[in-house]
C-alpha cells in the first residue's frame, strides 16, 4: 500500500463516519419534528350564528381527553373528547384580544406531563377590525 492509497483510504473511511453522523442527526430532527407536530394539532376558528348573537367556534385536537384548553390565557370549557369545539360569544373575544387582532392563541395543557402547546389561530378575516359607515361611495369611469 502506498502513502497516497493510504490516505484515500483513510479520506473515503472519515467521509463514511460523517455521513453516519448526519444520518443520525437527520432521524432525530425529523422524529422531535414529528412529536412537534403531534403536540400542536391543527386548531381552526369560524364565525357562526348562536341565537340573535355571532359567536366563534374554535375547535381542534389534543392527545389526552382530560387535557385542558386556554384562549388568549383564559380556561374555557369545551365540548368533545380528543375532538374538542368551543364557542365564544364576540364580545368575549373582543375583551379577551387586542384591538384588530388577526388571530388568538390556542394552548393545550396535558394533563398527564404538564406540557402546553400554544398555537396562533386565524380569525375570520376582519372579525375584530373596526366598521366604517360610508355616506356615499363614488366610483369613477376610466
Amino acid at each position: 500500500m502506498t502513502r497516497r492509497s493510504g490516505w484515500a483510504l483513510a479520506n473515503c473511511q472519515g467521509q463514511v463516519a460523517v455521513r453516519s453522523v448526519l444520518s443520525v442527526m437527520v432521524l432525530a430532527f425529523s422524529m422531535c419534528l414529528s412529536c412537534a407536530v403531534e403536540a400542536a394539532p391543527e386548531t381552526s376558528t369560524r364565525l357562526v350564528s348562536c341565537g340573535q348573537d355571532s359567536c366563534l367556534l374554535v375547535s381542534g385536537r389534543r392527545a389526552d381527553p382530560a387535557s385542558a384548553v386556554r384562549i388568549n390565557g383564559h380556561d374555557v370549557d369545551v365540548a368533545g373528547g380528543r375532538t374538542w369545539r368551543v364557542r365564544l360569544p364576540l364580545g368575549i373575544v373582543r375583551a379577551w384580544s387586542m384591538p384588530v387582532a388577526r388571530t388568538i392563541e390556542v394552548t393545550v395543557l396535558d394533563s398527564r406531563s404538564d406540557v402546553q402547546a400554544t398555537r396562533r389561530v386565524r380569525l375570520p378575516i376582519g372579525l375584530l377590525g373596526h366598521v366604517t359607515d360610508l355616506a356615499s361611495l363614488e366610483i369613477g369611469v376610466r
